[in-house]
């Protein structure tokens, strides 16, 4: 069992991609996919990935820098949701899969699902972590971003001396016993990380492409039926400050047979806060649920079904969720 970095080449440009490969004998399964959030980094799993070291996990993960972050390209592209589902999708492909495992924090949750929604043949199951897109309210600081002269206050609050700086701060206050708890330094890695301007412009076409003053316009929530034969969990920190828990709880009812997990001491990151804690639900999680095996034509037939149901006379709006259930294999 290795953990592997290397990096791959997609449409010319360059994505890295972190991997944790069992041994052959102890390898069952479809591959998990771990993707981070905005102004992230696959870095955020590797509590995670040496987490499975330690226990043996049994399949192959992969962890990519999404475009705009960590050490991928960032090039002036698309970083919409959808351009970047089709990313995860040509990722898989480049590594010779056609089925995973999709498991997103924040942002990458938004991807995620959107990955099922655009690839369900592909998708086995998710997992949301704090996850973006279902539901308005987010922190203001997000809501910021959408400030006429965002791009000018980012460049006067994290740039290279400021990140110098508060490097030195936090070193002094290691050196006189001080400690930050691993989410803080989680939350400090994602906001240096926009002193680069090509992460920065990414950050921003993310988060505007997203995000207004009323909070976030983006919402799978009206497509989840689509999903209700994918076997889902949710986990959240019950203390996120960023995306409150109760987009947890209402996607836990939106999908009666999903599963919620809460981390009562956890803000934003309880895959760092816990990730221990974390590989254990996700590993009981992945042993007690079947993958999904969903044909293009099943995920269409739901959709004439709902909007059936949506247009008969005197059916409510919401009975557009209805649909006829698919099995997974």
């Amino acid at each position: 069992m290795a953990l592997e970095a290397r990096t791959l080449t997609l449409h010319g440009r360059e994505i890295r991609l972190r991997e944790y490969v069992p041994s052959t004998k102890d390898a069952v399964g479809e591959p998990l996919v771990l993707l981070h959030g905005i102004s992230g980094s696959s870095e955020t799993w590797v509590p995670l990935l040496d987490h499975f070291e330690r226990t043996g996990f049994g399949r192959h993960v992969l962890a990519p820098d999404l475009p705009g972050h960590g050490d991928s390209a960032a090039p002036r592209a698309d970083y919409g949701l959808g351009a970047m589902a089709s990313v995860v999708r040509d990722v898989l492909a480049l590594t010779r899969n056609r089925h995973a495992t999709i498991v997103g924090h924040s942002l990458g949750g938004g991807i995620a699902m959107q990955f099922a929604y655009q690839f369900p043949e592909m998708c086995a199951r998710l997992v949301l972590v704090d996850s973006g897109g279902l539901g308005p309210q987010v922190s203001p600081v997000l809501r910021a971003t959408a400030l006429p002269g965002a791009s000018a206050t980012l460049i006067l609050a994290v740039n290279p001396a400021t990140v110098a700086i508060a490097r030195g701060i936090a070193a002094a206050c290691r050196s006189f016993g001080g400690k930050l708890s691993p989410e803080t330094r989680e939350l400090i890695r994602h906001f240096a990380s926009l002193a680069d301007p090509g992460r920065r412009r990414a950050f921003l076409s993310i988060a505007r492409s997203m995000i207004d003053l009323r909070g976030q316009r983006a919402s799978a929530i009206d497509k989840l039926y689509l999903a209700r034969e994918v076997p889902t969990l949710v986990v959240w920190g019950a203390r996120d400050p960023l995306i409150p828990v109760a987009h947890g709880r209402a996607t836990a009812e939106v999908l009666p047979d999903s599963r919620l997990t809460v981390f009562e001491n956890a803000k934003h990151f309880p895959h760092v806060a816990d990730p221990a804690r974390f590989g254990d639900e996700l590993g009981r999680f992945l042993t007690g649920t079947a993958p999904a095996r969903l044909t293009l034509d099943e995920v269409v037939e739901v959709l004439i079904r709902a909007s059936e149901a949506a247009e008969a006379p005197g059916n409510a709006p919401e009975k557009l969720s209805s649909g006829r259930h698919l099995k997974p294999a």
